[in-house]
């Protein structure tokens, strides 16, 4: 299968994915945009053989056979997209490995007891994958850009977890902390009756303010990035952090519904950071990659 075709496949798999993403890295220049496509495209796939094994064409344990012997691996569009994708950029195989940890602890730990057991998660699942752009997205990461990638990517995990509330008790999940429950003394039943009252609602505030901390963090460092990147990254975390708007929009209705972000309102996301980028100096955008 051509390269070309095998990079169309992978922006396929984003675009049906995740219209959020899509929309905001398809952005990027060449072969930054591609190689989002490929890294997204696989993550998915590692997600899909826990959450939809019936439509995975690999379990997990075969994903992470393929990636450690990559450079014989075949039978689809992913293994030559890969290689690709490491030819290309310096990235390491060990992000990839640590969310396929992040993805197995959906098969053991369902219900979680401690902020930290769900910090924990957080990064092996999505921090993880801030480690596997920074390299494709910054041309010299060093470990202050590398933290704030993380918890970016953590603080969209959040976002994840709250949105899905719903979805996720219905696969046997409850990521929401048990001890967060105490705290305001939401009790297990009426978690699992699906009651929203004033301590669910501040619940949500709780998470929604921890999921404010990091993407500050996260987007604190973004002036050492491209000017193309940085637009990328800043607009993906507004789409994002909009869902939680959302959220609350629809009276912490998280059981029932699934908060999206409409069109209008992505649409002025766009607009607004379309015209604070465009007055970055052009010097801050030099994308090419050797």
């Amino acid at each position: 299968m051509e390269i070309a075709a095998c990079l169309s496949s992978c922006e396929a798999a984003i675009a049906q994915g995740s219209k959020s993403f899509y929309n905001a890295f398809r952005h990027l220049p060449s072969p930054r945009r591609e190689a989002v496509y490929v890294i997204y495209a696989f993550c998915r796939m590692i997600d899909d053989s826990i959450d939809e094994p019936w439509k995975s064409p690999y379990s997990l344990d075969e994903l992470e056979r393929h990636l450690k012997e990559l450079h014989r691996a075949s039978g689809h569009f992913i293994w030559p997209a890969l290689r690709w994708l490491f030819a290309a950029f310096p990235l390491s195989k060990e992000p990839f490995y640590r969310q396929m940890e992040g993805q197995r602890l959906d098969l053991s730990l369902t219900h979680y007891s401690t902020m930290e057991e769900l910090e924990r998660y957080c990064y092996l699942v999505a921090g993880t994958v801030g480690e596997m752009l920074l390299p494709v997205l910054h041309d010299q990461p060093g470990p202050e850009v590398t933290a704030a990638g993380i918890y970016l990517g953590q603080a969209m995990q959040i976002v994840n977890i709250v949105r899905d509330i719903g979805e996720d008790m219905n696969r046997g999940r409850r990521y929401v902390p048990a001890a967060l429950l105490a705290q305001h003394g939401y009790g297990e039943e009426e978690f699992k009756a699906k009651q929203i009252n004033e301590a669910f609602r501040a619940i949500i505030r709780d998470l929604t303010a921890l999921a404010d901390r990091w993407f500050a963090r996260g987007l604190a460092q973004l002036d050492g990035y491209p000017a193309s990147s940085a637009f990328a990254i800043e607009l993906a975390a507004a789409y994002y952090r909009g869902i939680l708007d959302e959220v609350r929009v629809n009276r912490y209705q998280v059981f029932h519904r699934r908060a999206v972000v409409g069109p209008a309102a992505m649409l002025g996301m766009y607009a607004r950071l379309k015209a604070k980028y465009a007055g970055i100096a052009d010097r801050r955008d030099n994308d090419a990659v050797s």
